[in-house]
């Protein structure tokens, strides 16, 4: 079946939003030998570059289907009566205005188009620039909410299936906020998508189980995402703290729920399941530095996990309260987010919106901390240590929307020899994201895994292969992608997986505080041990 992509005809379309089907792509090569060949997509036939971006029955969120007209009909309305919602303060207060801006304007310059990396490798399909959502959701808003309105941006017809498709293409967006970046006049394609998801869940009750079930829910249930309760997390650290001693020849201890702290630290709990060295690195240079720490026990606040910034706001109020409540109790200083992006989109620039009083609790990163460890010299490090290739993915959110760039670069410089450090292009604000951000490197409904790492992933995969090309591509030549953030963590490890990028190239992934420990004077050698995970 094929997709519509015209406005007039969307609401006609059949099958899913996403349609090619995989062997229509091939893998990426290796790196070039020759800089001067053309990019892989540039050497495609017209034919191919059609077929180029979308996969079969890559549905992400379950959608119910009506049994009779007036249950769609029902549902319809549902979707209006949420879109109302968002435009009035007393619901939306705390992105009205932003929202506003963007339904009211957009120029047709299609800058953010150019900078979208969804868009870029799906071969330039039109039903992927981040202004075609935004033009539906815009068209819904003048026909149907703004009447009479003298703006005429043409017909569209509001059915079930206008409303489905339009979920469903909310969720083919990482919600990186690069077009926003862009836009000449401001207009913020991303916040859009995800205030169509914020209608579907908190409207309507759709959203995906990644997320909200197994997600959101189950942190304030049990206190993380994982299923990790506090027994189970203090079990784990403790272990942490074992293998790190061994590790490292030094002895290392987290305190727990230490009254009185300077800092609250927080994880982001997949670290903990996944990447165990860097919470352990994390315990092993803040002892080392002298800092006064700590880490809490109570329900969700050993998880700085908040799927809520994704998709609902009521959601992501909750498990922030729980986090700030629970540094009041301890009666920290401030408190401090580990290496995960969306912590600290969600306790920081968001929870700037709903928090007042004592419970307007200083939060800081992470990054600024590391670097004042290298700065004010409390720690000896031997920049030797790490003799291998190394490249640095900014993360979307500290990096696009804190405007966190130059921290973690001063620590590289201070545990990364000079010549051994490779800037990805582009890097910075402009860097790309890894393609599993606003919740993708967690879900994996259907084949969306597949949809993942062949579009948004496939430009992150891309990146690091141009900043390695210059090294052997070979296993016994390792080479080291610091990526600062868990959920970005998790997806390179799935694109290096799915294209076999460790056996192949010897393409290696994980954190800041890892590159740190393993160039610590008087620790033992190779805290990162090259294994393949």
């Amino acid at each position: 079946m094929s997709c519509s992509c015209s406005f007039g005809d969307f609401s006609e379309g059949e099958g899913s939003i996403a349609q090619i089907k995989p062997e229509d792509q091939k893998p990426l090569p290796p790196p070039f030998d020759d800089l001067d060949e053309e990019p892989f997509f540039e050497q495609l036939s017209e034919e191919a570059r059609n077929k180029y971006a979308l996969l079969d029955d890559t549905i992400v969120v379950k959608i119910p289907v009506p049994a009779t007209e007036e249950e769609e009909e029902r549902l319809v309305n549902q979707f209006l009566s949420g879109f109302r919602k968002l435009l009035t303060a007393e619901n939306n207060w705390t992105f009205l205005e932003p929202l506003m801006i963007s339904l009211e304007h957009c120029a047709k310059c299609q800058t953010c188009s150019d900078a979208c990396h969804i868009f870029e490798e799906s071969g330039r399909h039109p039903l992927y620039r981040p202004s075609y959502r935004s033009e539906i959701l815009r068209r819904i808003y003048f026909k149907y909410i703004k009447t009479g309105s003298t703006w005429v941006h043409g017909d569209i017809d509001l059915n079930w299936k206008t409303v489905t498709r339009l979920i469903e293409l909310s969720y083919r967006c990482n919600l990186c906020r690069r077009c926003a970046q862009t836009c000449p006049i401001g207009v913020d394609n991303a916040l859009l998508a995800r205030e169509i998801r914020k209608i579907a869940s908190q409207e309507m009750g759709i959203a995906p189980k990644e997320l909200h079930e197994v997600g959101s829910v189950l942190q304030l249930k049990v206190g993380s995402s994982t299923g990790m309760t506090a027994l189970v997390v203090k079990d784990n650290v403790e272990f942490i703290d074992e293998d790190t001693t061994e590790r490292t020849g030094i002895e290392v201890e987290t305190p727990w729920d230490k009254e009185g702290a300077d800092i609250l630290l927080i994880h982001n709990a997949g670290e903990i399941m996944a990447w165990p060295e860097n919470p352990g690195a994390f315990a092993l240079l803040f002892n080392a530095a002298g800092l006064s720490w700590t880490l809490s026990s109570d329900l969700a606040a050993y998880d700085g996990i908040n799927y809520g910034v994704w998709y609902d706001d009521i959601q992501f109020a909750r498990t922030a309260l729980k986090h700030l409540e629970a540094a009041k109790r301890l009666k920290v200083k401030k408190i401090v987010v580990g290496e995960c992006g969306h912590a600290h989109k969600a306790i920081t620039v968001i929870a700037d919106k709903i928090v007042t009083g004592d419970l307007n609790i200083p939060r800081e990163s992470s990054m600024n901390i590391l670097r004042d460890i290298v700065r004010e010299g409390r720690i000896k490090f031997d920049k030797s240590r790490n003799d291998f290739p190394v490249t640095l993915h900014d993360p979307c959110n500290l990096v696009r929307l804190m405007g966190i760039v130059a921290p973690q670069r001063e620590v590289i410089k201070a545990v990364v020899p000079e010549e051994r450090f490779r800037e990805m292009a582009p890097h910075g604000v402009d860097n790309y994201c890894c393609g599993g951000g606003s919740g993708f490197a967690i879900m994996s409904g259907l084949n969306f895994e597949h949809w993942r790492h062949r579009l948004p992933g496939r430009r992150k995969f891309r990146q690091i292969l141009e900043a390695f090309q210059d090294e052997p591509m070979d296993i016994e030549h390792p080479k080291y992608v610091c990526a600062p953030c868990s959920n970005c963590k998790g997806q390179i490890r799935d694109i290096i997986r799915y294209y076999d990028a460790w056996e192949t190239a010897g393409i290696y992934y994980g954190g800041l505080v890892e590159l740190m420990v393993n160039a610590m004077e008087g620790v033992e050698p190779n805290y990162i041990d090259w294994e393949w995970r």
